[in-house]
């Protein structure tokens, strides 16, 4: 939730930041003497009064009509599932066009938001043959965000030519996530000759969430010489940077420990006079110097972003907790913890995951262990990473039979596992000389269809070469090599795709009445063919893409 600030005005704000400069800053301490300038309720001490239960038949008859909800909704759960599973699979499909309308859908919003883009493109395909299917921009808006997400600049634009093929007209958010996708995947020429192509519709100028899309894409690919370009053309058009737009370039100095132009940015945000930093100015403020180590400097932007009254949260404390972790400052570390059970903050998974991976990596296996039970005890749920940092701290030091009694959890648990898992498990191995264990690992990988990286193979082949195994080093060798030339192709490909969309800047108004050639390639294979007939009624209820700034 986000918090606003107490003062009444930024100039406030200014002044209470500048004494709080200027005066000597105390270390950040959490123990059993913490003072903080805010005073959360004391939940304990409240009242609260329950409604009277008449009788203790009615009592056993409402708790009956729970259990019958409770299982109603898990039948409808699994109904659902059932539903998905079954769309996903006929999308291979070429004669299915009169599908349940909310089984389709539903299965297309899961594959989106499990950033599942192949599975997605083949529901949507799906969905293009339906008789009562009517294009419509939310729709593409979420697909193109996957797909920015998956880095996946080549289907986006053949997306985008798909959407026009259709006779829709692109929004500013669909414009907006076509600049993500390929600045994402650091296309940054493509993203400005999109804005370029905004900028020349007089009913579709880029508003302040575009540049601030476009200034996260330069952050995280650190050119930060185009990110003053960018808030000067802001400036020349009139649009003023939000909140969310100086956090962006907050982060970005901060994860590139340019810690003067970060501290810049924030007196830069509050002089503006209508932007005021929130808790995630605060959370990027505590990322950044905790992962340089400079923990002083941690500890004394949390007491001023104290003094300006913004309340720090979940995020805030983990990152406090692995940033002491990091340093070997371990009472900090837990006193944080107490100090979050102190002030009623639920530790969540992540944060019993920092924990487990400290003292993992400290080698203090009874800590790690009484942690990972703690966890349990909670009724929180164990997920792969932190079955990944147990086999980390148990292996180096040298547990390898805990390591098995790990896998053996793992296998009558329902955690879904992934390719860092894997790789962890096969390193312990195979770092210790146990390679036929580590060849058992790999092939389980296989088959629970984890594709190895150049991680695994790379482990792999320093376990054969201790070994004297040449065969199989050369063997993985050159499984190494063919994982590089497909990615150096996918590249190319990405790179080679974005000429559509190059082509369509040089146009005033960018409708086609049919897709490029390069989309008429790969519609029939992701999209499900040519066009469909749009003469059909809307379906009503379905919402894809609310804006959110």
């Amino acid at each position: 939730m986000e918090l606003q600030v107490q003062f009444p005005d930024a100039a406030k704000a200014k002044q209470c930041l500048s004494l709080s400069l200027s005066s000597s800053s105390s270390s950040l301490t959490f123990g059993s003497h913490v003072v903080v300038p805010w005073k959360p309720v004391d939940r304990a001490k409240q009242s609260f009064s329950f409604p009277f239960v008449k009788s203790e038949k009615r009592s056993i008859q409402k708790s009956k009509g729970f259990q019958k909800e409770a299982k109603k909704d898990l039948s409808r759960i699994l109904r659902t599932e059932a539903a998905v599973k079954g769309i996903e699979k006929k999308s291979n499909s070429a004669n299915s066009n009169s599908l349940w309308p909310k089984a389709v859908l539903e299965a297309l919003d899961d594959s989106i938001r499990n950033n599942r883009w192949e599975s997605a493109l083949k529901i949507f395909g799906l969905l293009r043959k339906q008789h009562w299917y009517q294009p419509r921009c939310q729709t593409y808006t979420k697909l193109l965000m996957m797909l920015a997400k998956c880095r996946q600049p080549q289907q986006a634009s053949i997306l985008f030519e798909v959407m026009l093929s259709e006779g829709l007209k692109p929004t500013v958010d669909v414009y907006t996530s076509l600049v993500n996708a390929y600045g994402f995947s650091g296309l940054l020429d493509e993203a400005f000759h999109t804005l370029d192509d905004m900028k020349s519709l007089s009913d579709c100028r880029p508003d302040v969430v575009t540049y601030s899309t476009l200034i996260n894409c330069c952050s995280k690919l650190h050119r930060f010489d185009l990110i003053d370009l960018v808030l000067k053309e802001m400036s020349y058009l009139g649009i003023q940077c939000s909140t969310v737009t100086y956090n962006t370039i907050i982060d970005g100095y901060g994860k590139a420990e340019m810690f003067e132009q970060m501290e810049k940015s924030l007196m830069d945000m509050i002089e503006s006079g209508h932007c005021l930093p929130d808790v995630f100015t605060l959370n990027s403020f505590i990322w950044a110097y905790g992962n340089a180590g400079q923990i002083e400097n941690m500890e004394k932007w949390y007491e001023e972003f104290q003094h300006m009254g913004i309340r720090p949260d979940i995020r805030t404390f983990n990152t406090l907790m692995k940033s002491y972790g990091k340093m070997g400052m371990f009472k900090k570390m837990i006193s944080v913890l107490e100090f979050m059970e102190k002030r009623f903050y639920s530790p969540a998974v992540i944060t019993f995951n920092i924990i487990i991976e400290m003292f993992g990596r400290e080698g203090d296996i009874k800590k790690m262990d009484q942690f990972f039970q703690k966890m349990k005890n909670r009724g929180l749920k164990p997920n792969s990473i932190t079955y990944c940092s147990l086999v980390h701290g148990y292996s180096k030091a040298g547990l390898l039979d805990k390591v098995d009694s790990i896998l053996r959890q793992v296998d009558n648990s329902d955690v879904v596992l992934d390719t860092p898992f894997f790789n962890c498990v096969i390193s312990a191995f195979g770092h210790t000389g146990y390679v036929e264990r580590m060849e058992e690992m790999f092939l389980t990988m296989k088959e629970r269809k984890c594709k190895p990286d150049k991680i695994t193979f790379a482990t792999m082949i320093q376990a054969y070469k201790g070994q004297g195994n040449l065969e199989a080093v050369r063997k993985f060798e050159v499984e190494i090599f063919n994982l590089e030339k497909i990615q150096v192709e996918k590249a190319k490909n990405d790179s080679s795709g974005s000429s559509a969309t190059q082509e369509r800047c040089n146009h005033e108004v960018p409708l086609l009445s049919m897709a490029s050639s390069v989309a008429k390639k790969h519609i029939f294979l992701l999209y499900g063919g040519g066009d469909q007939d749009l003469k059909s009624q809307e379906v009503s209820g379905v919402s894809y893409g609310d804006r959110k700034q």
